[in-house]
């Protein structure tokens, strides 16, 4: 399965206007098979020596990243640029990359003292400057993959920190267990890749969650865009309204649920009722996000007691258990777990 940044329903509208570089990319970019590909996970050991003569196997909790350029192709994984522990590059692209890679690789550490995406530390790998105009990025169960965008619609997809965390999460919901991509289950997917993307970003600037943007792609549009990012949990479907993309059409709560066949039953819109569920939690909790708000999350997600068809209604009650289990049913977490989860329509009032 790809996962890409940018939803289908955004291109095609971009495609059906007459910005003359805009527009080829954005039908380009449609057409444009994405191979997916999988492969077991590496672990990174190092050994060590003990009690003087003694050698042991043991693991280091630092990311090892390999970033190729593409050559603007669609070949992959295309030519090795930068390996762990070289230095900087002259392309910034690259050094991009390899620094979002990293950055999410330690907020994985440092919150939830997870190795990795796998958290067994496999080998983080990204290829830049893939497609001409190439306008997404993508994770394909191998690799983070960049476009450099189109320049008058969107610009390089590696500056922002909540793209690259965003894409590598989908690998970490695949690692533990995986949920559906399609309908609700779909929907958390992409919900769980935005919460993660926008903790990893307020861990990076040591941001409380009142004083973080919420933003999800924030910096991708060029300037003439009339927006701000791709979504928001703060708001949803307030992130852009602009005559070639439209209005952001995500809904926050259950009341404008949009039924639809289209992007696996609306993974991308949908996205929005429990995104706008857990900046609420966090909102309410208070403090840094990714300590209470994000551990309830995270937890749920790897406890290993998720179906992977998992509905908006059983994911709340499993967040609301979780909390329940890390900090008592009468606690101030507990409680504003469920009262987000209520404020959107997910659930009823007790």
């Amino acid at each position: 399965m790809t996962h890409q940044i940018v939803p289908p329903y955004l291109l095609e509208n971009i495609a059906a206007t007459d910005l003359p570089q805009a527009a080829p990319a954005a039908r380009q970019t449609l057409a444009i098979g994405r191979p997916s590909h999988a492969r077991a996970a590496r672990t990174q050991l190092e050994l060590s020596v003990e009690n003087g003569d003694t050698l042991v196997a043991t693991s280091e909790p630092g990311p090892d990243r390999t970033i190729a350029d593409a050559g603007h192709t669609q070949n992959l994984p295309g030519r090795t640029v930068r390996r762990e522990d070289d230095p900087a590059v002259a392309d910034g692209t690259v050094n991009r990359a390899y620094d979002g890679l990293g950055t999410t690789f330690d907020f994985y550490w440092e919150a939830y003292r997870r190795r990795s995406i796998d958290g067994r530390g496999r080998a983080l790998d990204a290829t830049v400057h893939y497609g001409d105009g190439y306008d997404n990025a993508f994770w394909n169960g191998e690799r983070m993959v960049f476009g450099d965008g189109d320049g008058e619609v969107f610009r390089d997809f590696t500056g922002n920190l909540t793209v690259i965390a965003h894409e590598l999460t989908h690998g970490v919901t695949e690692n533990s267990g995986g949920l559906d991509y399609d309908g609700q289950s779909g929907a958390l997917n992409e919900s769980i890749s935005d919460v993660f993307g926008a903790l990893t970003e307020q861990w990076s600037l040591n941001q409380t969650a009142d004083q973080s943007s919420w933003l999800i792609g924030a910096g991708l549009f060029a300037p003439k865009v009339h927006g701000v990012a791709l979504r928001s949990l703060k708001a949803p479907g307030t992130a852009y309204d602009d005559p070639a993309l439209g209005k952001d059409p995500q809904p926050a709560t259950m009341a404008d649920y949009v039924q639809t066949g289209e992007d696996n039953g609306g993974v991308h819109i949908n996205s929005g009722i429990p995104n706008h569920a857990f900046y609420l939690a966090a909102i309410a909790i208070g403090g840094h996000a990714w300590q209470k708000a994000g551990l309830i999350w995270y937890q749920t997600l790897t406890g290993g007691t998720l179906e992977s068809s998992v509905d908006f209604a059983a994911f709340a009650r499993a967040t609301i258990a979780t909390a329940t289990a890390e900090f008592g049913a009468r606690a101030a977490e507990t409680a504003a777990v469920t009262s987000a989860w209520q404020q959107v329509g997910v659930l009823g009032d007790a």
